[in-house]
């Protein structure tokens, strides 16, 4: 009898819906995209229930043509940080969500940091004061929206990222739980003890009764009912944040190992084992996933917010492409970007940086040139951000990381892997299978469910496509690192 795993990919931009056998088969898959609000310049919203839409149109296009009594698991993977407003009662959204890239609270963190409030965030969470992440957005929204803060002092309120507002309505609102890798994202929750924190708590205005409540990334978190997509019953048995999803779809579970994520930011994170590492150069401490034996797997991260939403500004912004695919035949048309340099800091500058009022510039440009180094300079932009997260994470571990798995769609772009192995100085492995947030939901629900005993279980399913190896000499990739830090102070 054939058996199932349901993966829910819910990213920046869609949502997409992975239906695969245990046999790790590709059985069915489908993304739906759904809109993005700006309502001001620096603010991101979505509308969740436009999210759901999206959800439910996505899997109920895997699943007709099987029967879906015979899923095992499902698995969800989310945009981390984003955060969503609900009642308990109904699961009826009471605001938009706001979304990660959303800079509306930069005033607010850069307030804390002048009280030197940083450093009790950074030893508690594994985090920094930046607007990323949740707790300024829920501080913000109890404060600003009406219908969340009655809900709140009515004791209806619901808040949690997007796999527990996803949770809610696949279990008709019986379950308001999360995981640790996206608990330990909202700047809430103490990454050691592994408990919502009552310090985070009182500052931002939180309180225990509105948020989720945290079990393991791999373990039963309630089942379907009431759903027109799905029969009752089906377990919902894996929730991991989509950055860690990947880390462990790129079979990434050993102490040294790293993986970046080319997705709409660009995502760098380092397995580290039991033990959280505590970054001096301003990278992020994060939990990876938690299992239900009481083990917890922790990562160093670093994260550029602008990795494939660049390309996607040459495309709807300035008109210069149709569709992203376009940019790597453009961008080649030169050999280099001749001095031209853009810097992609459209909504603030990530790790090591940490600036949220850093804008984006293009400098460097004369009467010669035109599209196609506008182009390579995008490239270039996106190549240059990881080079910052990568050395950061190098003076962290005290040595130099070999090779780098990556993953996501931009990834498919041959030329940004050689500008990115160039310029890191470090050879890239890139697997046959690129869409490693999906698979790691998969995996998640699959160990969940029992179908997979341990993640040891996983590593033999990682198989290498291509790698790319350097090219440019040191002295050619430390000038381009020069012009990159000279740009770069003009954000």
């Amino acid at each position: 009898m054939s058996q199932y795993i349901l993966a829910i990919d819910e990213g920046t931009t869609g949502a997409k819906a992975l239906l695969m056998n245990v046999s790790l088969k590709v059985i069915a898959e489908k993304t739906v995209p759904f809109e993005q609000h700006f309502p001001q310049p620096g603010w991101v919203e979505h509308d969740v229930d436009q999210i759901w839409k999206a959800v439910e149109e996505a899997v109920q296009f895997v699943v007709k043509d099987i029967d879906a009594k015979k899923i095992v698991g499902i698995g969800i993977t989310n945009q981390r940080e984003t955060i969503c407003f609900w009642d308990k009662k109904t699961t009826k959204a009471l605001s938009r969500a706001i979304v990660w890239q959303d800079r509306r609270t930069a005033d607010r963190c850069q307030q804390l940091k002048d009280q030197h409030f940083e450093a009790s965030v950074q030893e508690k969470t594994g985090l920094l004061l930046d607007p990323y992440f949740s707790s300024t957005k829920i501080e913000w929204t109890l404060k600003n929206v009406p219908a969340v803060a009655k809900a709140a002092s009515d004791g209806i309120l619901a808040v949690g990222t997007i796999d527990s507002f996803l949770l809610a309505r696949l279990t008709g609102g019986e379950v308001h739980a999360t995981e640790a890798s996206n608990a330990s994202r909202t700047m809430l929750f103490h990454i050691k003890d592994e408990l919502w924190d009552a310090e985070m708590m009182r500052t931002f205005g939180v309180k225990d009764n509105m948020l989720p409540h945290v079990q393991p990334s791999f373990s039963k978190f309630g089942v379907t009912k009431g759903l027109r997509f799905l029969p009752d019953g089906i377990p919902i048995t894996g929730m991991i944040g989509d950055q860690q999803s990947a880390l462990l779809g790129q079979a990434c579970i050993h102490e040294g190992q790293a993986k970046c994520t080319y997705g709409t930011g660009a995502f760098l994170l380092m397995n580290t084992g039991s033990k959280p590492k505590k970054s001096k150069h301003r990278l992020l401490t994060t939990i990876a996933w938690t299992t239900s034996t009481g083990e917890t797997t922790y990562a160093l991260e670093g994260s550029a917010f602008m990795a494939g939403a660049t390309i996607q500004w040459l495309r709807d912004g300035l008109k210069m492409i149709s569709s992203a695919s376009e940019v790597e035949a453009l961008a080649s048309e030169v050999k280099s970007s001749e001095g031209v340099m853009l810097v992609p800091a459209f909504t603030g500058l990530g790790a090591p940086d940490w600036n949220p009022h850093a804008r984006a510039v293009i400098i460097g440009l004369t009467r010669g040139s035109n599209r196609a180094h506008i182009a390579r300079a995008a490239l270039d932009g996106i190549a240059f951000q990881n080079v910052d997260l990568l050395h950061a994470m190098e003076k962290d571990l005290g040595g130099k990381l070999s090779s780098l798995n990556v993953d996501g769609g931009a990834c498919k772009n041959n030329l940004l892997m050689q500008i990115q192995a160039d310029l890191l100085g470090c050879k890239l492995r890139r697997p046959e299978n690129i869409e490693t947030t999906s698979l790691g939901a998969v995996f998640a629900a699959g160990i969940g469910a029992g179908v997979w005993k341990s993640v040891e279980e996983i590593t033999s399913v990682w198989k290498l496509e291509r790698e790319f190896v350097p090219e440019m000499k040191d002295f050619d990739r430390l000038m381009r690192l020069k012009e990159w830090e000279a740009a770069k102070a003009k954000t």
